[in-house]
């Protein structure tokens, strides 16, 4: 069953793509002798302008994943709207709030000759707000968070926090497709039938699909 976020997804994408599924808000500029290198200072906020934003190939790999729930229209939400901080470990970071989901856009602006989208995710802010929401089935909400505890907790298993999940729909980590039901202590690979409590397990053990 297809999530209640995925139908609204290709309805947004349609219009936010033009010939080839190519976006028509994010097309990177080619530099020119009239478009001098981006020498900016780092701590200076970038720009508010979705428009200006090409897409790292990691970042067009993440809006094709099941269970990322990263759009454009959403990237482009946070761009425009959304809380801008500065992180230490991946720069600046525009964050944004909706139907008690929080996206985070991470972007490049400074060694490039446009601004980047890089990478992106999804966390719960509000999990009674997630839960009452039409844009989220229980699914939906299940996997953001498992999603983000398997991460935030990558170098250990993790059996507790996966426990209270309900996943039904597939999602890829680490080169596995899992899934996981009420109860089990552990994420299950469709493909290989492999069992995982980790994020660093599904990343070191490679999917042997039967």
């Amino acid at each position: 069953m297809a999530s209640r976020q995925g139908a609204a997804d290709a309805r947004a994408a349609s219009a936010h793509t033009g010939r080839g599924g190519s976006s028509t808000n994010t097309r990177a500029r080619t530099r020119t002798p009239d478009t001098p290198d981006r020498a900016r200072d780092v701590s200076a906020p970038p720009e508010r302008d979705p428009g200006q934003y090409a897409q790292t190939d990691h970042f067009r790999h993440r809006l094709r994943q099941q269970g990322r729930y990263i759009t454009l229209p959403v990237a482009g939400d946070a761009i425009q709207n959304g809380q801008l901080r500065w992180n230490s470990t991946d720069g600046w970071r525009f964050a944004l709030v909706r139907d008690g989901v929080r996206f985070v856009i991470v972007i490049g602006d400074t060694d490039t000759p446009s601004p980047v989208l890089v990478t992106g995710w999804t966390t719960i802010a509000d999990w009674e707000a997630a839960t009452a929401s039409d844009r989220w089935d229980e699914a939906d909400v299940n996997t953001i968070q498992l999603r983000a505890d398997l991460s935030e907790h990558k170098e250990r298993q993790i059996p507790g926090r996966i426990r209270p999940r309900v996943v039904t729909r597939p999602f890829a980590v680490g080169g596995h497709r899992v899934r996981t039901a009420a109860g089990d202590g552990y994420v299950e690979c469709v493909e290989c039938g492999a069992r995982f409590r980790s994020k660093r397990e599904l990343c070191e053990l490679p999917c042997d699909a039967r």
